[in-house]
């Protein structure tokens, strides 16, 4: 089993960045895609951005693409997520995941089978 860790969230102003980090343990994080999702208050999760388990294909919803990055170290079994150009809309709690067994990545929640505990980024001035 897969244990994931996210941080890096808070509270910013509309266009600030902010950086989350997904720390890894318990597998080999070379061996899985990964995955960043959100869910905002009343609403259901949804897909942000996904990289493969080698980092060199990535994926992104079309309401963050051009804002968001998303990155991995596998040297140091982390996961990242670059987000610039914040809106209200992206306030919601983050969470990453692992698609455990696959190398290739996924924009379907379902093909995840470990998740963290997210954190909260709130876009507000």
């Amino acid at each position: 089993q897969v244990q994931l860790e996210e941080s890096g969230g808070g509270l910013v102003q509309p266009g600030g960045s902010l950086r989350l980090s997904c720390a890894i343990s318990g597998r080999t994080s070379s061996w899985f895609a990964m995955g960043w999702f959100r869910q905002a208050p009343g609403k259901e999760r949804e897909f942000v951005a996904t990289i493969s388990a080698g980092g060199g294909f990535t994926g992104y919803a079309d309401s963050v693409k051009g804002r968001f990055t998303i990155s991995r170290d596998n040297a140091k079994n982390t996961v990242s997520l670059q987000m610039n150009s914040l809106k209200p809309e992206d306030t919601a709690v983050y969470y990453c995941a692992a698609r455990t067994g696959r190398t290739d990545r996924s924009s379907r929640e379902y093909d995840y089978g470990d998740w963290g505990q997210g954190t909260q980024v709130t876009v507000s001035s």
